[in-house]
């Protein structure tokens, strides 16, 4: 089995060619997008190595990143969200959580909310509205990946630090997600 791993990493600082609000970027697939929330930097490359990792033409795609507070929200510290348009591969992660001890709920990937991504001036905007803000980082991600390829989505925000120890996790940087891939990958992945 050949497993790739990609970091898609970047800095939030403040300089005179950071990005503004109003501007409009080009993604490595071509896609525009109009910038409404400086603060929603990282999904802008976890969007570029999405476009990049399915050009390796891999069997599936699993990402996993802070990407929002909404998350937080949505499910606390103890249990990371999970979005995939694939049955089989958002199950076969669930089983590789519980295995791994990591807890994964999965979420709604509800195609109407994509509303709110909508530009006037871009193909889409990096943030959608308040309401369902981890839905719609979900969805923004999911216009980077090759149609039909099994994709998952991670949002671990909530579940990568401790400040008293849980579970198998100490107090401080968890690790989350690492145990459910490996269990994911031992158990034959991909699905």
């Amino acid at each position: 089995m050949e497993v790739h791993v990609i970091v898609a990493s970047c800095e939030n600082m403040i300089s005179g060619s950071a990005i503004h609000p109003g501007d409009v970027l080009t993604a490595s697939n071509g896609k525009t997008i109009e910038i409404n929330n400086t603060d929603a930097e990282g999904r802008l490359t976890l969007a570029d190595a999405l476009v990049y990792a399915c050009g390796l033409e891999p069997d599936a795609i699993v990402d996993l990143a802070t990407l929002t507070g909404a998350c937080v929200i949505a499910l606390g510290e103890e249990i990371a969200g999970l979005w995939s348009p694939s049955d089989a591969l958002a199950e076969a992660l669930v089983t590789a959580g519980r295995t791994g001890g990591e807890a994964l709920w999965r979420m709604p990937l509800r195609g109407s909310y994509k509303e709110g991504l909508k530009s006037p001036i871009a193909d889409l905007k990096n943030t959608g509205p308040r309401p369902g803000g981890s839905i719609t980082a979900a969805l923004f991600l999911q216009d980077f990946v090759t149609k039909g390829l099994p994709w998952a989505h991670l949002d671990i925000a909530g579940t990568v630090w401790n400040d008293k120890p849980r579970g198998l996790d100490p107090a401080g940087a968890t690790g989350f997600g690492v145990r459910t891939l490996v269990a994911w990958l031992v158990g034959g992945a991909p699905c």
